[in-house]
């Protein structure tokens, strides 16, 4: 069912492309607007298309064979494809798109490492973790595997994107220490409690070629900025 969602979305995002390309040659037209529930629907439809092909970084498709299969699909017996191999298709496509991403984020991560492991203050662990203290705190415990802490954090990607914030939210948060990523839990083990390190995690260590969410691709090197505030008793 996800596979028919996703390749009628995709058909209908592009079908709407091709006729606002095609009205423009001819006249100036205004900025669609909502009028009615229809008109929403068929506007979250797109907006739900186009996220999707952001995240796989989709930038283009052979618009011609889309068309013909969304003729296909109305014509009993002309389909080029069984369901069974529609659906292979499409799967075996997002996969070798998610393996190429990976390569790449990782290929960019490992050159990012590379470079900030020669930076001054910067610590490089034998699991290839990083991290920076920029504050040391008064406080000499450390949490162990089995603790739960508060900590206050700021997440981005190599490239600067913020991808999650407590700091933003202005609300700290509360989890056990073996509760997250790798990189997080060898790093916090080792934080006094009151320090605040910048931790600069290899995709190994943080969510591999799975990626997390819309932000954080497969293979994503992750730079955080801790603040250890307590072990949660």
């Amino acid at each position: 069912m996800r596979f028919y969602f996703l390749l009628l979305t995709t058909a209908i995002s592009f079908l709407t492309a091709s006729a606002q390309t095609t009205q423009s040659k001819s006249k100036v037209t205004a900025a669609p607007t909502l009028k009615n529930a229809l008109d929403s629907f068929s506007y979250a439809i797109g907006l739900s298309t186009g996220n999707f092909c952001n995240q796989q970084k989709i930038a283009k498709l052979n618009t011609s064979m889309l068309l013909k299969g969304m003729t296909d699909a109305g014509s009993a017996g002309k389909a080029l494809l069984t369901e069974q191999q529609m659906n292979t298709v499409i799967s075996s496509y997002l996969s070798t798109r998610n393996t190429q991403n990976a390569t790449a984020n990782k290929q960019a991560g490992e050159k990012f490492l590379a470079a900030n492991a020669k930076k001054q203050g910067v610590v490089t662990l034998a699991s290839g973790l990083q991290y920076q203290v920029l504050n040391t705190g008064s406080d000499t415990t450390r949490p162990k595997l089995t603790d739960k802490v508060k900590c206050h954090y700021h997440g981005t990607l190599i490239d600067g994107t913020v991808f999650d914030s407590s700091v933003e939210r202005g609300e700290p948060v509360e989890f056990p220490v073996n509760g997250v990523i790798q990189g997080w839990v060898e790093a916090l083990q080792l934080m006094p409690v009151g320090s605040k390190w910048r931790l600069f995690i290899p995709s190994d260590l943080a969510y591999g070629d799975s990626g997390a969410g819309p932000t954080i691709g497969p293979g994503s090197t992750l730079i955080f900025d801790v603040e250890l505030l307590e072990i949660v008793k």
